[in-house]
């Protein structure tokens, strides 16, 4: 088995850079099928796959940042397959899209922060990937949609769960029955992205945001993604003692102390994750 570093491991249809900030690492990927605008290819999704195991098991890994090659972030799933197998069962559709799910929604697993840069057009499942991820900024005039239907296709990749979650039910409900395609600059107002920016900022902002949160103490920084994911805890006394019990975590580590230490005298903390 490699022992090959995700930084220098060659992926087809996708690409992986390592930035560092605050010693430690970011990772930040493109989609890579520009000609194709950015669609999950078969190669594409294997790639993803491979690096979503490589990116678990680094655990130096502050942030992971997701863009497209230029234009688009990602036109979505692959759909040619369809064509040329129409006679498949459901029970082998089923299984198949099940797999496809799976593979992409894996950035999931990971236990640190997930940011999506859509520097472009980001449709159906490729939006779906964007709405995975913790945290989106979008270029202003960026194209966002789920037009599952209009394709004659019930929306995938959960969409009717992240949807919901993200930006409420009626948000999901206008998107997903209509199939209509908004901003980046509208996405914001509809709480499915941060911030809109200009189409050459939208990465540099992804990145900063990684660089903030590489700044932050790791212990901390992965119990409290963990409360958020998901739509939350289910009710406020679950998150009052999940929280007397993460923070009394945090509060027993040396990153806490120093943390303190710096806020004392006024310098920016060095963390080390214990």
């Amino acid at each position: 088995m490699s022992t090959q570093p995700w930084w220098e491991t060659e992926f087809e249809d996708l690409r992986a850079e390592l930035r560092e900030a605050s010693g430690r690492r970011i990772a930040v990927v493109w989609l890579d099928l520009p000609d194709r605008r950015n669609s999950m290819s078969t190669a594409m999704t294997a790639s993803w796959v491979r690096l979503m195991g490589l990116l678990r098991t680094d655990a130096a890994l502050a942030a992971v940042v997701v863009t497209g090659a230029a234009p688009a972030f990602s036109a979505g799933g692959d759909l040619s397959w369809i064509v040329k197998d129409p006679d498949a069962s459901v029970s082998d559709l089923r299984s198949r899209m099940l797999t496809f799910y799976r593979s992409w929604l894996a950035i999931r697993d990971l236990e640190v922060p997930t940011i999506a840069a859509l520097n472009g057009a980001a449709i159906g499942a490729g939006f779906a990937v964007a709405l995975a991820c913790d945290i989106r900024y979008a270029a202003a005039d960026a194209k966002l949609g789920v037009p599952f239907t209009s394709l004659g296709l019930h929306p995938g990749m959960a969409t009717t769960w992240s949807l919901p979650n993200i930006a409420g039910h009626a948000v999901a409900r206008d998107l997903l029955l209509t199939g209509r395609i908004v901003t980046g600059a509208e996405a914001v107002g509809l709480g499915l992205v941060s911030q809109s920016l200009p189409t050459d900022e939208v990465l540099p902002a992804a990145i900063a945001a990684a660089e903030r949160i590489a700044a932050t103490a790791p212990v901390a920084t992965r119990l409290t993604l963990q409360a958020l994911r998901d739509g939350g805890h289910a009710s406020f006394d679950d998150a009052l003692q999940w929280e007397a019990l993460a923070q009394a975590v945090t509060l027993a580590t040396e990153d806490l102390h120093e943390g303190i230490a710096a806020a004392a005298t006024k310098r920016p903390p060095t963390f080390h994750g214990r």
